[in-house]
């Protein structure tokens, strides 16, 4: 068995793994408990009453958090002419066409989220197998294909966070930093829940959203009521 550190001893103190704490309890103590030398990133993750290997139950989509995740991103377009032009006045870190397409097929990924005009999809799409195991395909389905480039490239750069519910059912994602206030955080938290039940497919039968956790990087989790993160 592993060793526990002293720090993550000194965490875990006083936490009840067993207890639902309210939204405004569990952010205060995983603020008072992130004791690491760097801002740590607040995560949630969101058990479903879902099975993913039925297409009729999977959950994925996009959410623009309100307070922004706290993180630098880079953006890569996939677009030409007046598209590009719009992507770079949007903020776009890198835009191209074939010449980008050729460099992600050498291996220079140089961003953290992708978009795509729809007219660039023939050319991008013979990137799946180098973007989409890494979580970069576009896909319209999250708002990476679009025509309207600028507005999409404004929402990453701003903190649209792409959750897809993973085969056991659950959702992670990062919904800011211990830096930010509370209330930043819980309304970062209430939008990307209330984001994920409107996702909610067709398939789901019985209790749909079932259990919640939030933790820092490096903190213990809480486990979080259901009904103080719906808006």
């Amino acid at each position: 068995m592993a060793k526990v550190g002293k720090r993550i001893k000194s965490a875990r103190e006083g936490i009840d793994r067993n207890k639902l704490y309210g939204l405004d309890e569990a952010l205060a103590l995983v603020k008072e408990r992130a004791t690491a030398k760097f801002d740590e990133s607040v995560e949630i993750a969101i058990n479903l009453g879902v099975d993913p290997r039925h297409a009729d139950q999977m959950v994925r989509g996009v959410c623009v958090l309100p307070n922004g995740t706290g993180k630098s991103v880079r953006v890569a377009v996939f677009a030409r002419g007046d598209k590009a032009d719009e992507a770079k006045a949007a903020g776009a870190d890198i835009v191209g066409a074939e010449e980008l397409v050729n460099e992600v097929q050498s291996g220079k990924i140089d961003f953290d989220r992708c978009i795509a005009t729809p007219d660039m999809m023939p050319l991008v799409g013979r990137l799946g197998k180098v973007l989409g195991p890494r979580g970069l395909m576009p896909n319209p389905k999250v708002g990476t294909v679009t025509p309207d480039v600028a507005s999409a490239v404004r929402d990453a750069k701003g903190g649209a966070v792409q959750f897809r519910v993973e085969k056991a059912g659950i959702i992670h994602a990062g919904v800011g930093k211990t830096s930010f206030e509370a209330d930043k955080l819980s309304e970062n938290i209430k939008a990307i829940v209330d984001a994920v039940v409107k996702a909610k497919p067709t398939g789901a039968k019985g209790t749909y959203l079932k259990r919640v956790a939030v933790s820092s990087t490096m903190g213990p989790g809480l486990k979080v009521d259901p009904s103080t993160v719906t808006a």
